[in-house]
């Protein structure tokens, strides 16, 4: 059984100790980062920078707070994640939510560099075959990975297995193209787009939200480039008519997406170097990507932290599982209820499928003991 420390995003003292990032500072003790990191470490602090509109990220002063505890061993820490969109318009994207080295106390750095091409193919399994790792997480000895808990059009929940995943791979290869990077994951799962010229408005949301200008109208009529796309789905939620569509093989998807997870891990010789905090804050029915933040559908819950990928994800999807929804939220308008799986709901897909494969995979254990931990 492994252990799951939670702090609870309640705050009942006038103390900075009692404040969320006074507790995220008391987590951060529980977890001996002077025994396992060096001096002589590089630790990549991985979260989703957000996108233009998508400002629900984790607040910088929490990225700092990890950042601080990371120095307090002598390691150098980094602040990173993937190219999504082009690179330096990324870059752009961090500094407006408030990531940058003044605020983060440390470099911030794309992954794999600003064409998102910086990649070691890594052998994966039967799946992938191989990914392409962004450079500096294969490189970097340790990893703090910090996740925003919330829902997500294509895994249902998006956590630290998707932040490891899709967040730690490479869009594409520089040599293989998308095929070895997150587009290998996409197409393994999926099927294509299906276009209804019947339904279709001609409003273009699709082609304006697509990350490698696939999709095209010409002449009234829809088409894209099946050798670009990646088949992220992006597209296909826009689309308020419901005229594009993309059928999703969820088993295989979610079982790519663990394989992806224990590849990039497999970088790491030493696996204690790799720690997990997951936020669960703002959670809302979209991921980070999408180029707009709707408003949370479940109440903050707290954070918690592990140095066990599975454990640490089913605690918190058991925790969201049974919280109730917000009102005018998504899931106050679906009229769920307590109890009612609202991020399953939201989005219908097997989300406990990613992190059962992930346990079968040896990543972790689901079974978890939930310590709460207050100043």
């Amino acid at each position: 059984m492994s252990r799951v420390c939670f702090s609870t995003a309640r705050t009942l003292r006038w103390d900075h100790r009692h404040s969320v990032p006074g507790k995220l500072e008391t987590l951060l003790e529980t977890m001996d980062l002077a025994g396992r990191f060096t001096e002589k470490d590089w630790v990549a602090v991985k979260t989703h920078w957000g996108s233009p509109g998508a400002f629900r990220i984790i607040p910088p002063v929490m990225i700092r707070k990890v950042v601080d505890a990371v120095k307090e061993t002598g390691a150098a820490p980094f602040v990173t994640d993937t190219v999504r969109i082009r690179g330096l318009d990324y870059l752009e994207v961090a500094n407006q939510n408030g990531l940058n080295h003044l605020s983060c106390g440390a470099p911030v750095v794309l992954a794999d560099g600003i064409y998102g091409k910086d990649s070691i193919l890594v052998q994966a399994g039967p799946l992938l075959g191989s990914i392409a790792v962004a450079s500096a997480i294969h490189d970097a000895p340790a990893m703090v990975v910090c996740s925003h808990t919330k829902g997500h059009i294509n895994s249902g929940y998006a956590g630290a297995i998707k932040n490891l995943a899709m967040g730690c791979v490479s869009g594409r290869h520089r040599d293989q193209g998308w095929q070895r990077g997150r587009g290998g994951m996409h197409c393994h799962g999926e099927k294509g787009l299906q276009w209804d010229k019947d339904r279709c408005t001609l409003c273009q949301q699709c082609a304006d939200i697509c990350p490698l200008d696939s999709i095209e109208f010409k002449d009234a009529e829809f088409s894209y480039n099946s050798e670009t796309c990646w088949h992220c789905g992006r597209c296909s939620r826009v689309c308020q008519e419901g005229a594009l569509t993309l059928p999703q093989d969820d088993e295989t998807f979610m079982k790519s997406m663990a394989e992806s997870a224990a590849t990039v891990l497999s970088t790491f010789p030493d696996r204690r170097k790799v720690l997990y905090i997951n936020f669960l804050f703002q959670i809302q029915p979209e991921c980070d990507c999408m180029p707009i933040a709707d408003v949370p559908v479940i109440q903050d819950q707290g954070i918690m932290i592990s140095d066990d990928l599975v454990a640490i994800e089913q605690a918190s999807v058991d925790m969201l599982r049974i919280a109730p929804p917000l009102p005018q939220s998504a899931a106050y308008e679906k009229k769920l209820m307590p109890g009612d799986d609202i991020l399953a709901r939201l989005n219908p897909r097997p989300l406990q499928l990613q992190i059962d494969e992930c346990e079968r995979l040896g990543l972790g254990t689901k079974k978890y003991e939930l310590i709460t931990v207050e100043p």
